[in-house]
């Protein structure tokens, strides 16, 4: 070997052995709403160590080491990043299904999809549940996600719903089921392609033998299921099968959960660990309080907030949908169950059940970028919910729920970087999340002082 090249040969070796600088960080000074629902920390300090939190303490208790990158959250709240638990990122908050499935899933996995992650993740959303999409697309942009090719939140995916028969036109995202063995069969099929979640919908018109398969199956392959909860049959099904978490504040405008629904409730969260954890709810009740308010002032759907990441066609698109938002079909019986919410929520919540914050994002006048707070809002400031207990449904309890609150759900040591901060007092006003100041999500910033860092997108 000749003298250059050798000297060549020991300058690899020694590149390929150095090792990649540790990213360090240091969030100092802000008031640390931890997860854990105890009194809040002040003047706290967060070092933190590539994707990971090293240590949390106090200006006074925790100095910051030489080598840290300082970040000042003073006058700031400051929290574990939020969980989406009910996203729909193939919607766009376009108002005609009909339309929206017919000519856009060509673009789910390249556009729409990417843009929904990018813009829940801007709105402080580090962890999302996407509830329902093409198999290949919702992999896809997870495993885009994971390799850092698309910025968006920790996705955990469902894929197709599973449910008794696809309505005409979304065999894409749904999969009807005949028999047992299709059952099982379909569920290990999501499972092996790497779905997170298996959503099951109208359990009610399966035979009990096909809902039993599917819950069953997905226990077998480590995966928890999500049932809806529009009809009364649907819950009493449910409870039956062993789901872990329902979807939604169904039941039309019915004033009410009837009386042997909520004893079958109360008997199931009488379990507790016995029964493999708490029961989950993710009432998802910001659209329907909502809507009529949109309809007297629909200013919000004009904030270009949803347009970030589509394109210009896609956004005209959905513009011209939203023209008149008081006439959109999807939305008509609305209003008429508007006045049961408030009564439904206080039996689910005497009845014992964990909520989940979720929204159903990207339904017709939903965007990524609002939704999440937006269901934090109504809860705290209409039905009553602790701002406290609100915040950890939606960074703690999510986490506990998909089995990884090894990793997340908590600013604590150990858990990943995902942070975000507000300025002023969140647990008095609970509406400051609609402008999250920081974003954290993994030891990356994507957003500071208010302004998105492009450079990280």
């Amino acid at each position: 070997m000749s003298v250059k090249r050798s000297v060549l040969f020991m300058a690899l070796l020694v590149f390929s052995f150095t090792p990649v600088a540790e990213e360090r960080k240091a969030l100092v000074g802000g008031r640390l709403i931890d997860g854990f629902g105890h009194q809040p920390i002040a003047n706290s300090v967060i070092l933190i160590k590539d994707d990971r939190i090293e240590k949390v303490g106090t200006v006074d208790t925790l100095p910051v080491p030489e080598g840290y990158q300082h970040i000042s959250t003073e006058g700031m709240d400051v929290l574990p990043g939020l969980w989406e638990s009910h996203a729909h990122l193939m919607l766009a908050g376009h108002a005609n299904y009909d339309h929206w499935h017919k000519a856009y899933p060509e673009r789910f996995k390249d556009e729409v999809m990417p843009a929904s992650a990018l813009q829940l993740l801007l709105a402080g959303v580090t962890s999302a549940r996407d509830l329902g999409a093409p198999l290949e697309a919702s992999v896809a942009v997870k495993q885009g996600i994971n390799e850092g090719r698309i910025a968006g939140p920790r996705l955990y995916v469902s894929g197709p719903f599973i449910q008794h028969e696809p309505y005409p036109g979304t065999e894409a995202y749904r999969w009807g089921i005949k028999g047992e063995n299709d059952a099982r069969q379909k569920v290990r099929l999501l499972a092996e392609a790497g779905v997170d979640i298996i959503k099951l919908i109208d359990q009610d018109k399966m035979s009990l033998e096909e809902a039993q398969a599917v819950v069953d199956e997905a226990h077998q392959q480590g995966l928890k299921v999500v049932a809806h909860a529009h009809r009364p049959d649907e819950i009493r099904r449910g409870l039956a099968i062993g789901v872990d978490n329902f979807e939604h504040t169904g039941l039309t405008t019915a004033p009410g959960f009837p009386d042997d629904v909520m004893e079958k409730l109360k008997e199931r969260t009488a379990t507790g660990r016995v029964a493999g954890g708490p029961l989950f709810w993710t009432p998802t009740v910001e659209g329907l309080w909502q809507y009529d308010l949109t309809v007297a002032n629909p200013e919000r759907l004009d904030n270009n907030c949803w347009q970030r990441g589509l394109k210009d066609d896609t956004i005209a698109d959905i513009r011209q949908s939203l023209r008149n938002p008081g006439q959109l079909s999807y939305m008509q019986l609305t209003p008429l169950r508007k006045p049961t919410l408030k009564h439904k929520i206080q039996q689910l919540r005497d009845a014992g059940v964990v909520f989940l914050v979720g929204t159903d994002s990207g339904i017709p006048t939903k965007f990524h970028c609002q939704s999440t707070w937006n269901e934090l809002a109504v809860w705290v400031d209409v039905m009553g919910i602790p701002a406290m207990d609100a915040i950890r449904a939606a960074t703690y309890w999510p986490s506990v729920m998909m089995g990884v609150d090894k990793d997340s759900g908590t600013v604590s040591a150990g858990k990943y970087a995902d942070i975000i901060a507000v300025k002023g007092d969140v647990l008095r006003y609970i509406n400051l999340l609609q402008d999250v100041k920081l974003v954290m999500k993994g030891g990356k910033l994507y957003k500071q002082d208010g302004q998105v860092i492009e450079s990280a997108l």
